[in-house]
């Protein structure tokens, strides 16, 4: 086996109430100043206020911009840093799902490091440390409040950015349940899937080691009990606290083992049309899945066991079949689309986004190389 990193935050908070906790416990840091940084609708709804709030409790003063908008972009971060500068902010605290927490990180970064998040699209670009950065989250799906993984998406190219740095890691990480209850249920669904997509490209990437395995597959069998009643019923506390940790132990696994094509392909969706990541990715995980299955159908059988598919007896190529059957079914269950020409995806673009994915693919890990055509396969196959 060789050697490997395991990357987290210092510190996580989870479970029912622990908001308060979080920010009580940044007193002892010496921050002045935050920046908050949300999204509208938190803004609107009166959550940065509350996070506001609490932290004035503990002796920090606060500055809320709510610029982050759905696939963050570059203008979005440029907007952020330039209200941190002209507040003075010394620490950022990001508020919501993965838009708020990649837009904060790409401020953050810049901020110490200068320059453009742009120059730091890639693998650890970054010389510096970002500022301190506490993620409070508000979905369970994307992770993004405790990895090292950063998505920007620049308007000027219609590509999204994976900036993969060790810095952007944050420093403190929240998942407070009672934080996800208002939800709606297609943003549950999408973030759910997101969060099985995370789990399922882990496992079966050749980066992939006993601790990131153990972390992928308990995700897995936590996301298929959980995610049908969390988005059946968004009040259901229980449901949301099991989905906060599935989706915190996907995050685990693929923050060490990297990710693959479904992400690589979704990030290309994202930037070219502006549709929701999760969605995309929902979509394409069983295509990917089956280009997968000729090389590792004893993992996707793995993945069917922790999804309750009975697989005993049974040759590993048919129970990799029954994976990327059950997550059909799941997909199907919780109303996520059945194909890309739903999400308004045109034939005609196949190879543009196939081509940008095969580039978006050099900094993440997969199960085996795939070349132009087989790409494009698969976005065919997935229409």
């Amino acid at each position: 086996m060789a050697q490997s990193t395991f990357f987290i935050p210092a510190i996580n908070m989870m479970g029912e109430g622990c908001l308060e906790s979080a920010v009580q416990s940044l007193a002892g840091y010496g921050y002045r100043r935050a920046l908050i940084v949300t999204d509208a609708w938190l803004e609107q709804a009166g959550v940065a206020a509350r996070v506001a709030g609490l932290l004035e409790k503990s002796g920090i003063a606060s500055e809320i911009f709510a610029g982050a908008q759905p696939n963050p972009t570059i203008g979005n971060v440029e907007a952020g840093l330039d209200r941190l500068r002209a507040a003075g902010c010394d620490c950022v605290v990001s508020l919501g799902g993965g838009s708020p927490h990649d837009c904060a990180k790409g401020i953050a970064l810049v901020a110490t490091n200068g320059g453009g998040i742009a120059d730091y699209e890639g693998v650890d670009r970054s010389a510096k440390p970002q500022l301190p950065l506490i993620a409070i989250n508000t979905t369970a799906g994307t992770a993004s409040e405790m990895t090292r993984f950063c998505i920007i998406t620049d308007e000027s190219r219609h590509i999204k950015m994976a900036i993969v740095d060790r810095h952007v890691t944050p420093l403190l990480s929240v998942n407070d349940p009672l934080l996800m209850l208002a939800k709606p249920p297609a943003l549950t669904a999408a973030t759910g899937m997101d969060a099985l997509t995370h789990a399922v490209e882990a496992y079966v990437s050749t980066a992939a080691t006993p601790i990131t395995d153990a972390c992928a597959l308990k995700a897995v069998s936590m996301i298929a009990a959980n995610l049908r009643q969390a988005v059946a019923d968004g009040q259901d506390v229980a449901a949301r606290e099991a989905m906060a940790y599935a989706q915190f132990l996907a995050g685990m696994a693929f923050n060490n083992a990297s990710l693959g094509y479904v992400h690589a392909m979704a990030h290309q969706l994202g930037g070219f049309y502006n549709l929701p990541h999760g969605v995309c990715n929902a979509v394409l995980l069983p295509h990917v899945e089956a280009f997968n299955a000729a090389v590792v159908p004893g993992r996707l059988a793995d993945v069917a066991a922790a999804m309750g598919v009975a697989v005993a007896g049974a040759a590993a190529a048919d129970n990799a079949a029954r994976c990327l059957a059950a997550i059909r079914e799941l997909s199907a269950a919780i109303g996520i689309p059945a194909g890309l020409r739903e999400l308004g995806v045109k034939p005609e673009d196949i190879p543009t986004l196939a081509a940008n994915a095969l580039k978006d693919a050099c900094g993440l890990t997969n199960p085996r190389p795939a070349d132009q055509a087989e790409i494009e396969g698969i976005f065919a196959a997935a229409l």
